[in-house]
């Protein structure tokens, strides 16, 4: 399988070349139809980073994901795994801080599941840059989700569920085969 990685800036090209992928130029915030021309699948995992305003998680964690949700059921891409979060499924119970991003993480999740898409939905308790261990009830290092979220897209046992991962001793393939 074909892996391409969607980037908005040129100088990120490099990255997803080193890790073996192609990189495509486009914007979550314009059209996305041609960036995903030819796609098997869609793997969510946009986010507008921790230092940008309500705008931009609306624009890109809701709006993005739900342009790309629309994009792949126009081009017959049947297959769809989210990068959701933790508590985006009672996002109202959340802290007030947390509370605009997760709403807008329900908001595409919920896109998704009524989109007719095979989708899995997936809701790490948190993110680091700490090195991957391979091992879940899935870690929260972002490498490792990565993984979970690479695999999901052929395991079946994900295909139209929603689960959450975080720090275990349980290899990944052993985890997702046991769902």
């Amino acid at each position: 399988m074909t892996v391409y990685g969607m980037i908005r800036k040129e100088e990120q090209a490099q990255t997803i070349k080193e890790l073996g992928g192609h990189p495509i130029l486009a914007d979550l915030e314009g059209n996305v139809d041609k960036a995903v021309d030819n796609m098997e699948a869609i793997i969510f995992a946009a986010g507008p980073g921790p230092k940008t305003g309500p705008d931009k998680t609306t624009a890109v964690d809701k709006n993005g994901a739900i342009k790309l949700v629309d994009a792949a059921k126009k081009k017959g891409i049947e297959r769809f795994v989210m990068l959701s979060s933790v508590g985006s499924d009672n996002p109202e119970q959340a802290q007030e801080e947390m509370r605009h991003y997760l709403e807008a993480k329900h908001d595409a999740d919920e896109h998704l599941k009524a989109s007719g898409l095979t989708y899995t939905i997936v809701r790490p308790v948190a993110l680091t840059n700490e090195q991957a261990i391979g091992k879940i009830f899935a870690d929260e290092k972002v490498a490792d989700v990565a993984s979970v979220l690479a695999q999901s897209v052929t395991e079946e046992k994900t295909f139209n569920k929603t689960f959450e991962i975080f720090s275990g001793t349980l290899p990944i393939k052993e985890a997702l085969n046991n769902m």
